[in-house]
C-alpha cells in the first residue's frame, strides 16, 4: 500500500480531525475503514503513525516529520485535479504572451501574477521585444496574444481590445549640451538631436508617431535605451511610469517646452489573431489587465 492520494488523505484527515472516528466522519466512512487503513499503512511503513496509548490517537515523532511533506502532496494532487477539470472545460495548457519591450509592465505582471494564482498549472511564456518584433512574432503564430501600443491603421487580420494608456514623455540627461543654461526647450529643437528609440534592428518602422530626430539610434532594450539617454548619447521617448523616479534621483530630466505639452499618450492594446481565436486563460488575461490599468 505505502502512500497514495488515498492514504494520504487518511493520514492527514485522523491528524486534523484528532481521531479515527472524526476522521471518518469528515471523509464519509465507517470508523474501522479508517482505523483499517492506518494500520495497514503502519504494517508497510514498518513504524507507527499514531501512540494509541492515549484516549485520542496522538501522531508519533514520525508521523509529524512527515505531515508538511503529505500536504505539501495533498495541495498538489488538489492542484492536479483542478486543473484537470480546467482543461477539459477549454483551459489552454500554454499561454504565450508578447508585450512590446517599450511599455510599462508593471500592471501587466500584476496581470499575469492574478492569473498564475488562478491556474497554477498554466504554462505561462513572456516574450518582450520592439512593438513590429512582437507583432511579427504574433503573426508567425508564435504568441498566442500580444500587448502592443494601437497602430495608425486597422489590420484586419487582427483583433484587438483596449486594455489603457501609456503615457511617453521626452527625457534628456541633465548634463546634455542642449540644456544648458536653458529652463524650457522647443519641440523642434530636438530635431537635430540623436533620438534613441526601442525599435526593430530588421524591420523598418510601422509607426513614427514617436520617430522627432532627423538621426536616430536604435536598441531593442527598453533598459537600455534609458541608459543611453542617461549617458547623455541622446534623447528619448519614454514611459512615464517607468522614467519618474529617475526625475526624482536626477539622473534624467523630463524635458520642459515652450511651445507644447510634453507627453505623447498612445492607446495600449491587446492584439491576438482572428484565425487564432483566444481561449480560456487568454480571455481572462485580458480581462484582468483591463479592469487593473
Amino acid at each position: 500500500m505505502s502512500f497514495s492520494s488515498d492514504t494520504i488523505q487518511l493520514f492527514l484527515a485522523v491528524i486534523e480531525h484528532g481521531s479515527f472516528s472524526a476522521a471518518a466522519r469528515a471523509l464519509g466512512r465507517v470508523p474501522s475503514a479508517v482505523s483499517m487503513g492506518i494500520a495497514n499503512l503502519e504494517a508497510e511503513l514498518g513504524f507507527a503513525l499514531f501512540d494509541r496509548s492515549h484516549r485520542e490517537p496522538v501522531p508519533t515523532a514520525q508521523a509529524r516529520s512527515l505531515m508538511p511533506h503529505a500536504r505539501l502532496v495533498a495541495h498538489q494532487l488538489k492542484q492536479l485535479q483542478v486543473h484537470a477539470l480546467e482543461l477539459s472545460s477549454g483551459l489552454e495548457s500554454r499561454l504565450s504572451l508578447g508585450i512590446a519591450a517599450d511599455i510599462d509592465t508593471r500592471f501587466l505582471l500584476a496581470g499575469i501574477e492574478t492569473l498564475a494564482s488562478r491556474y497554477p498549472l498554466l504554462e505561462i511564456e513572456v516574450s518582450t521585444a520592439p512593438q513590429d518584433d512582437i507583432l511579427a512574432l504574433l503573426h508567425e503564430a508564435r504568441l498566442d496574444l500580444c500587448v502592443a501600443f494601437a497602430g495608425l491603421g486597422v489590420d484586419v487580420r487582427e483583433a484587438f481590445q483596449y486594455v489603457g494608456d501609456e503615457s511617453l514623455v521626452a527625457t534628456l540627461s541633465p548634463r546634455h549640451p542642449a540644456l544648458e543654461n536653458r529652463e524650457a526647450l522647443y519641440l523642434e529643437d530636438l530635431v537635430p538631436i540623436r533620438q534613441i528609440l526601442v525599435a526593430s534592428r530588421d524591420r523598418p518602422l510601422a509607426d513614427t508617431r514617436p520617430l522627432l530626430g532627423e538621426s536616430f539610434w536604435r536598441t531593442d532594450s527598453l533598459s537600455m535605451a534609458i541608459e543611453m539617454v542617461e549617458a547623455g548619447i541622446g534623447w528619448g521617448n519614454f514611459p512615464l511610469p517607468v522614467v519618474e523616479p529617475l526625475f526624482a534621483q536626477g539622473r534624467l530630466q523630463r524635458i520642459r517646452f515652450r511651445n507644447t505639452a510634453n507627453e505623447l499618450k498612445l492607446p495600449v492594446h491587446a492584439v491576438w489573431l482572428r484565425a487564432r481565436p483566444l481561449r480560456k486563460a487568454a480571455r481572462e488575461f485580458v480581462r484582468i489587465i483591463g479592469e487593473t490599468r
